[in-house]
């Protein structure tokens, strides 16, 4: 030790640098370290071959472990899982789809406390390194072992970014070495305050929730730009773990993590004392977590089959869609409001009708409560579709009693017959042969020999006649007899082949019972079809997508203007549709709407498939198409003549319906074209009413000339027969 003192000079060396702090950086003893020659080479050298061993090994480590670095281009390009919104008609957000529920929130929109607690929580020198903070890394991987400290890696916001993005949480060393090297690329790539915004978009905050808007909504019921301090420390402090931090399922724990991170904001400056006692005494309010039940699951069901179809499942699920659809969420609920309660009243009264052991009524049901299978009621269903006549988009869409119970869209995916529904495609192909609504039309038996089949013999629901009567009057009662004699005067082809143009996308067999409903549709082919008539012949798109645009705002598709199509002569139509006016009127088996109070101008049909299992109402007004349908999935008879009928049970939920969604808009009525005549019809003759005639109704022609010829049987000819008898 005596000969190592005589070569080391160590003068002023006598106190540390805490008892001489006013040292200056000049005024420091210089010490020098006398070696001879010899040693000093030796120890050069000694030097540059470890400092090149180092060199070496930093160069292999970087060869090594780049070819599992992520890409430039994927550093580049980072898209992370964002859910997909849609969005009613007026812009309100009403449904997600996502694996990851993340709403993406730009730099700008996250308040200033938040990124205070972070910076203070998990990174507080992240605006002075670039990427990795090695005095760190020393400390928690060298200098805490030494100590006989568990050793800790010391990352930094970017660091766990990158972690968070390309790499997996094991505790190995080349995963580290990966993490500082891949977090050095996310530097030299984006500027810190996209790291940032990156970082708190993308991590995980518990409760299904991913970025911190998403954790705001779900945490405390407001948008991230409205956080307080101590909730945005509430957030901050789940970073770590959010299962074991949650305010939800533990309150004290997640306190006292909230007040760990208030007071790192306090020693860094950016919270006072006294307010940070203030705030450390509060306890976290959190969001009561109630929400009103999803409203339109049926519809975006609908959706996520046609975007999953059409774009991909992962780019529903990932790429941050904005779908603005046709939806009237407000409609939308009144709709499946109505529909469940009708529900309720129509299953409660079959259940009256049928034991428990009805085999046709009830099927067998394993009940896990009692370990036995016992015999429950069938589910009584509806399906309601409605239309914006305009533009063709879907206001309001119903496919069940509940989606929870079953996702079957009755509205969109069954096929039903539609009975007497399809009556009007008869009378549009009748009128556009030339037969006009005063025409008659004998109501009496007939017996048909169908090949393959054998004899027919259709009847009318209160299985009576009337003999000759009006093909108005016909329709307007739904005589069987009436529209099937009809067709037998058409080509069946020609009644198959309009109601394709109008919208009918289902094979129709053309066949005598066509005329009566044989054939199955779905329920909103029927709606697109009938919404013909108020739109003078012109056929619209049923719609339920407006547009879409990508995460960047970019449109991927729009359907903003209709589709439309001219299919039937104005004309014609608004003849048709006067007919069906009368159904809504007098002995029309819809006129139950005017009882219940329905007064706007509106025409339809009702619809009652063969054994009482199809029920149905179409029916429309200038602006709204609405159609629904009640049955059982299993074909089962609803009721009978005077319960099971689409009077009975269809027609009080379009009435109620219709109320509501015609309630805001302004009255008006159906535009009679040019080329139409109207006039007053007497009862009997159907021809120009006199002062004679005993009863009247308004009729409709396309010649002013049949306007305008008298009543034959009541006119002033017949007088003046009478008065040279």
């Amino acid at each position: 030790m005596a000969e190592r003192k005589d070569d080391i000079d160590l003068t002023g060396v006598t106190e540390t640098v805490s008892q001489k702090k006013s040292w200056s950086y000049k005024k420091r003893p210089r010490f020098r370290l006398k070696l001879p020659q010899s040693r000093r080479s030796i120890l050069l050298i000694g030097g540059t071959v470890f400092a090149a061993m180092i060199m070496a090994w930093i160069v292999s480590t970087l060869i090594v472990y780049s070819k599992d670095l992520p890409s430039i281009e994927r550093v580049y390009n980072i898209k992370p899982r964002l859910l997909t919104r849609l969005y009613d008609r007026n812009g309100e957000q009403f449904y997600e789809y996502y694996t990851e529920r993340r709403v993406w929130t730009p730099f700008e929109k996250i308040p200033g406390n938040m990124i205070q607690a972070l910076m203070a929580s998990e990174d507080r020198g992240f605006y002075g390194h670039w990427g990795v903070e090695w005095t760190a890394i020393v400390r928690g991987v060298i200098i805490q072992p030494l100590r006989g400290q568990r050793a800790q890696g010391g990352s930094t916001i970017t660091q766990q970014l990158a972690r968070q993005l390309f790499l997996t949480r094991e505790r190995t060393i080349s995963r580290k070495v990966k993490e500082w090297m891949t977090a050095v690329r996310l530097e030299r790539q984006y500027a810190k305050d996209e790291i940032i915004e990156m970082y708190l978009n993308q991590n995980y905050y518990g409760a299904g929730a991913y970025g911190v808007q998403a954790a705001s909504q779900v945490y405390f019921g407001k948008n991230v730009e409205d956080l307080k301090v101590e909730e945005s420390a509430v957030l901050i402090g789940l970073l770590p773990a959010p299962s074991r931090y949650s305010p939800r399922s533990n309150e004290d724990l997640s306190r006292q993590r909230r007040n760990v991170v208030l007071r790192g904001m306090v020693a860094v400056g950016d919270l006072d004392k006294a307010t940070y006692d203030s705030l450390a005494a509060q306890p976290i309010q959190l969001n009561s977590g109630q929400s009103e039940r999803k409203v339109g699951d049926y519809f975006a069901e609908d959706i996520r089959r046609y975007i999953g179809e059409t774009y991909g499942e992962d780019t529903l699920y990932s790429e941050g869609l904005r779908i603005y659809t046709t939806i009237d969420t407000s409609l939308q609920r009144q709709a499946e409001e109505i529909i469940r309660d009708h529900l309720d009243s129509l299953r409660a009264a079959a259940e009256k009708r049928h034991a428990p052991d009805d085999p046709e009524y009830t099927i067998p049901v394993f009940d896990t409560t009692i370990g036995e299978t016992v015999r429950v009621h069938k589910k009584l269903q509806a399906a309601l579709i409605s239309i914006d006549n305009a533009t063709g988009g879907v206001l309001a869409m119903v496919g069940g009693y509940d989606f929870g119970e079953s996702e079957f869209n009755r509205a969109t995916q069954a096929l039903r017959q539609p009975g007497s529904a399809f009556k009007p495609f008869v009378l549009t192909t009748a009128i556009e042969e030339g037969f006009l609504p005063r025409d008659t039309i004998y109501d009496s038996p007939i017996v048909l020999n169908i090949p393959g089949f054998g004899e027919w013999s259709p009847n009318n629901f209160d299985q009576k006649f009337k003999g000759p009567i009006s093909i108005r009057q016909g329709f307007q009662e739904s005589r069987n007899l009436v529209s099937i004699k009809l067709l037998l005067n058409l080509d069946p082809h020609q009644v198959a082949f309009y109601a394709k143009r109008m919208g009918i996308t289902t094979p129709l067999t053309p066949v005598p019972s066509l005329a009566i409903g044989s054939s199955e549709v779905i329920p909103i082919d029927l709606a697109g079809a009938y919404s013909v008539f108020p739109n003078g012949g012109i056929r619209t798109q049923p719609t339920l997508i407006k547009k879409i645009t990508d995460r960047f705002g970019g449109v991927i598709e729009d359907n903003t203007t209709p589709v439309r199509e001219e299919v039937l002569s104005a004309q014609n139509t608004f003849v048709v549709l006067h007919v069906l006016e009368s159904v809504m009127r007098g002995r029309g088996t819809g006129a139950g709407a005017r009882r219940r109070g329905f007064t706007r101008p509106a025409a339809g049909k009702t619809g009652t498939s063969n054994e009482y299992m199809d029920n149905w109402y179409a029916g429309f007004t200038p602006q709204i198409t609405t159609v629904v349908w009640v049955g059982y999935d299993l074909k089962t008879p609803i009721g009978g003549y005077h319960t099971g009928t689409g009077a009975a049970t269809a027609l009080p939920i379009w009435t109620e319906f219709m109320k509501i969604a015609c309630d805001s808009l302004p009255p008006i009525d159906f535009a009679q074209p040019q080329g139409v005549y109207t006039y007053t019809a007497c009862n009997e003759s159907f021809f120009k009413a006199t002062d004679d005639c005993p009863g009247t109704h308004e009729e409709v022609v396309l010649r002013k000339e049949d306007a305008e010829t008298e009543c034959p049987i009541h006119g002033k000819d017949r007088k003046s027969r009478r008065r040279r008898l």
